[in-house]
């Protein structure tokens, strides 16, 4: 029985910290990284501010926790979409396509947990993301390379490149507005997407016919 009161009230506690984390993502997705402030915080979870901060001992303990959550979640979809493909190089197209509609899905909070201009405390604990993403197109760049579908390039330098140019493209302050329009988001995945398999050295016309044929979440 004290072993049953035990797992219940580790559930609640793991339930209250994820109603904290999620409600910073909510925060993030429309106000980016200036939202998150404890009080709005533990309004939106239903909690005192106590709470969140028994959880979390301050503001940058709260965004590693909303980064990392988010990190786990965009990164296994991009993953699954690759997985799924019949090559390296679909793979690699697979891969770009779903990471660019998804954040363009939730621009403001991917452009909040990438890459918007931030104190140097709050921008370290980002860098987890970043990292992750780009070792995850680098080793989709590498077995393409190795099956002989790209030409020969270091995929060390060509992953944050490749990264760098779809968040610039697709989330940053220079896009294009309208991603809230289902047919001109998808133009501007497709685009990006075709963009980034030509940069890497597919030929146009094949390129195309991935981009063409690639599944978009």
């Amino acid at each position: 029985m004290a072993y049953r009161r035990t797992e219940n009230v580790l559930r609640r506690l793991h339930a209250r910290h994820d109603s904290i984390v999620e409600a910073a993502r909510a925060a993030a997705d429309t106000g980016g990284m200036a939202a998150i402030q404890i009080a709005p915080i533990a309004s939106r979870a239903g909690v005192a501010a106590g709470t969140v901060y028994r959880y979390f001992p301050g503001k940058v303990e709260l965004i590693g926790a909303l980064v990392e959550s988010v990190a786990a979640r965009e990164i296994e979809e991009v993953r699954r979409a690759a997985d799924v493909a019949p090559g390296p190089l679909s793979a690699l197209c697979a891969a770009i396509a779903t990471f660019a509609a998804r954040a363009l899905r939730a621009r403001r909070l991917t452009w909040a947990v990438i890459a918007e201009p931030v104190d140097a405390e709050t921008d370290a604990v980002r860098q987890s993301y970043r990292k992750a993403l780009s070792a995850e197109l680098e080793r989709r760049i590498r077995a393409a390379v190795e099956g002989g579908h790209l030409p020969e390039q270091d995929a060390s330098l060509a992953a944050p490149a490749l990264l760098g140019a779809l968040l610039e493209g697709l989330v940053g302050p220079l896009a294009p507005q309208g991603g809230d329009d289902p047919v001109r988001a998808r133009e501007a995945v497709q685009s990006l997407t075709l963009f980034a398999l030509r940069g890497l050295g597919v030929v146009d016309a094949h390129a195309r016919g991935l981009v063409v044929q690639t599944a978009l979440p």
